[in-house]
This record gives C-alpha cells, structure tokens and sequence, in this order.
C-alpha cells in the first residue's frame, strides 16, 4: 500500500493533494522553491525540500524530483495538474525508480497529448471529431488546401498545446496565412515542438467536459459532465457540474462517449474527455486531458467522490469502490477561478502582498486555495490563488448562494476576478443558463463595474492600510 507520496507541485492543488493524504493516512511530501518558501503547501505537508532557488526551473526537472522521492522515502508521486503532470518523461522515470505515478502511464500520456493521434483513435473507436487534418500540417500550402475544403473559419492548433495557448481561429485565406507561423513558433516556444494542424472552427459552441475514473481491473465509470463555456481566450473562468444546457438524453449519451473514448486508449486513473456542442446539438471529440483538472471540485461536490483519493487508490492498484449505476449527481455546482488580475485593465496579474483575506462560509461553500492575509504573490506563476466552489440544490439557489459567496470573500492588496464574476452571475443571459463558448467576448460592457464594498470593508482596508504604513 502507499504510505508516502511526493507533491510535484505547488498552490492550491499541492494542498488540496495534502489533504487527501491526510484523510487515507498517508504522508506527504512537499517541493518549494526560495520564491514560494512561505507558501501555504509548504506549511501543511508533512515535510517539504526546496528544489532551488530558479521560481519554475526546479518544478520542471523530473529526474531531480523523482531522486528526491527516492531519497525521501516515498512510494509515490502526484503531478497535480500543470508543469509536469502531462509530460510523459516523469511517469517513465518513476516507473524506472519504482515510484508510482498517480496518473496514467506514459503511452496514454504521449498519444492523448498529441492531438493528432488522439483524434486518429478516437475515429478509429467511432467518437464524432472535429473535421480537419488527421496529421500535422507539412506547410502553409496544405493549410490553405485544406481550409478551402472544409470552409471558413477554421482553427489552427499547435499538436502538443494545452492550457488554451497555440490555438488561432482564422476567418479567411488571409488571415489563416498571416497565423500560420505564428502558431508554429507559439507551438516552439511553449511546448518544444513546432507540430500544427487544422480544425473546423464550431462557432459559439458549447465546452462541455466528462470526468472518468479507470482502474487496472478493466473498469471505467463516469462522474457525469462539466459546464466550462465561460472562458476568455480559451482559458476556463467558471465551470458548472452538472451542465444546466443538456437533456437527460444528451448527459447519458455525452457519458457512454466519454467511456469509450477512455477505453479506446486503454486509459488507466483520473482522466477528462472534453467535447464541444454545436449550434446543432452535434457533440465533438475536442482533447483528453491526462491528468487532474482545475474544476474536478465541481464534480466532487455533486457526486460526493473525492477524485484525488481515487487517484491514490487507482495508482495503488484497487479496483474501483463504485459502478456506474451507484454514481448519482445532486443539486448544482459552480466553480470560480479567482484570479489575482484586474480585469479592468485587461486582465493583467495584479501580483504582491496579500494585506487581509477573508475567507467564505456557509453552506455549500467550498474554498481551495493556498492563500492568506500576509502571503506575498509571486510574479512567477499561473495568476490564480484560490478556487471558489459554491453548490446548491437548484441552479437558482446556486446563483443567488454564489452572489452572497461572491460578496462574502474578500481580497485586499491585489486586484482579484471577483467583481466581475458578480457581473457575470447578474447578467439575465448567463442566469437563464444558456450560454457558449463567446459569453465574454459578447458582453464586453459586464467590465465597466464599480468595485462596491460594504462600510465594514472600507474601514478595515483603511486600518490595513494605516497599519501597513506604521509597520505594524
């Protein structure tokens, strides 16, 4: 059995990995670097090594952490999500140190990684895709041939991409040319290779994601969907489980697909096949995502599995705890990603010294973050420090119950997405839970807020201020 697993990560997910061990009686095992030496995983883990005095460098060195899960004792490593959780070489170099990896192995990694061959198998397993090119593009030329085919707009993809980066649509010949190597050298640049290739563009359509759990035993199950059209450049803001825009017909069926997709590769642990919906109500095979995702809470929260201490079990070598028929959702569940960036300018980080922090509470309320009054924001990072997940019984309760969250949780120092998720939530569109993937772009006016605080707060950020100024 594990006893002892190594976190190869850092924030909110190392955290909330800590506290998942905690519950199953298992040791954890932390990695800082000097810039997060005060963070908030490295308090709670039960012992933490720092990796170097390099912000990012010492997270992305597989062969120096699986050393330092050797030389501490573990039996285990947990990528969390980011950084290496998708790079096919840690899961190798655990396997070769007799450490094992919570996730899937390295050939389910590499093949759902390269979005070539993850949809080369998902046609040969009979999951609907996107039309476009089935290998990477060898040039310009081909791009265009190919986009005069299938018809304008069409995207260009960089092959190995993720996390919303290498990824532009092109609405003419133009301007398909005009991206073409701008997508190459952003494929370079961010994921060391410089593959692409062509997709359809689905307009204004819906992102809807499935959770599945896969065991070594030859079972596989799903946790039902997730709701993640609110996004901004392609990059999540606000995800909701179970999506408040299908039927009962289309959740069972978005479901068995999701199952065979993760079958057809032989997927083993936590996965997420993610589809987009069309104005047509056409489902589309978009990406696996071979690791933990940031919303998994969401789906936690109507089902009641904890998906992390799955993982550990799965990677322990135990068959699934549940069947499909046992897997029942209940109520409505919404995530906020708050983001330390001022919307109002563009959404640009707003990094520094977090001065107070006042968590929320409540029923239904849930916070994973890795945050508090004092901790300084480093620049180095992803801009997000805390998950809000709010869930209630209708998905009316759940938006006047995230309204008062919203209004309960309170960051003073740096600029946060919490202002404009209110807006979002009060707009008559988004409330009557119909929505796709251009939400944001279509309502630009849901930025021109006014930060409103409560008397209460503005005295308290003028005592914090007061106190700042004396060094008190």
């Amino acid at each position: 059995m594990i006893k002892k697993i190594l976190i190869a990560n850092r924030g909110e997910i190392a955290v909330r990995i800590v506290r998942a061990c905690r519950e199953l009686g298992i040791k954890s095992v932390a990695i800082y670097t000097d810039a997060d030496r005060h963070a908030l995983h490295v308090k709670k883990a039960d012992e933490a090594y720092n990796i170097g005095s390099d912000p990012v460098l010492g997270y992305l060195n597989a062969h120096t952490i699986v050393n330092l899960a050797v030389a501490s004792g573990c039996d285990a490593l947990h990528p969390g999500y980011g950084f290496l959780s998708e790079n096919p070489v840690l899961a190798e170099v655990c396997a070769r140190r007799g450490i094992r990896f919570i996730g899937p192995g390295p050939h389910s990694i590499r093949q759902m990684g390269d979005k070539v061959q993850a949809r080369q198998a998902m046609i040969r397993a009979g999951i609907p895709v996107v039309p476009g090119s089935d290998h990477n593009l060898e040039n310009v030329e081909e791009a265009r041939a190919l986009a005069a085919r299938i018809g304008y707009p069409v995207m260009l993809k960089a092959t190995n991409g993720g996390g919303g980066r290498g990824i532009r649509r092109c609405d003419n010949e133009a301007e398909l040319a005009r991206n073409y190597e701008r997508v190459v050298s952003e494929a370079s640049k961010a994921f060391g290779k410089p593959e692409v290739f062509l997709e359809k563009c689905v307009v204004n359509p819906r992102h809807i994601e499935v959770q599945v759990l896969c065991d070594a035993h030859g079972h596989c199950i799903h946790l039902f969907e997730r709701d993640c059209s609110i996004q901004r450049r392609n990059q999540k803001l606000i995800e909701i489980a179970p999506s408040p825009q299908l039927t009962q017909a289309q959740r069972e069926y978005i479901g068995k697909l999701a199952v065979r997709a993760a079958r057809a590769v032989g997927y083993v642990n936590a996965g997420t096949v993610e589809f987009l919906l069309d104005e047509d109500n056409q489902f589309y095979f978009m990406e696996m995502n071979t690791r933990l995702q940031v919303e998994h809470c969401v789906t936690e929260s109507i089902t009641g599995i904890d998906i992390v201490q799955e993982q550990i079990r799965i990677a322990d070598g135990l068959p699934l705890q549940y069947r499909q028929e046992d897997i029942q959702h209940r109520g409505y569940a919404m995530e906020f990603r708050i983001n330390a960036e001022d919307p109002k300018n563009s959404f640009l980080p707003s990094f520094g010294r977090i001065t107070r922090y006042y968590a929320p509470g409540g029923p239904g309320v849930r916070v994973d973050g890795a945050i508090y009054s004092g901790y300084v924001i480093p620049p180095y990072y992803d801009s997000m420090i805390a998950k809000l997940i709010v869930w209630s019984l209708t998905w009316e309760g759940l938006i006047q119950r995230s309204l008062r969250t919203l209004d309960d949780m309170v960051v003073y120092g740096v600029k946060t997405t919490i202002p404009y998720y209110r807006e979002i939530l009060n707009n008559p569109e988004f409330r009557s839970g119909r929505f796709t993937t251009g939400f944001v772009d279509a309502h630009p006016e849901l930025l021109d807020y006014a930060v409103r605080r409560p008397p209460e707060h503005t005295v308290a950020a003028i005592s914090a201020a007061i106190a700042a100024h004396l060094g008190i």
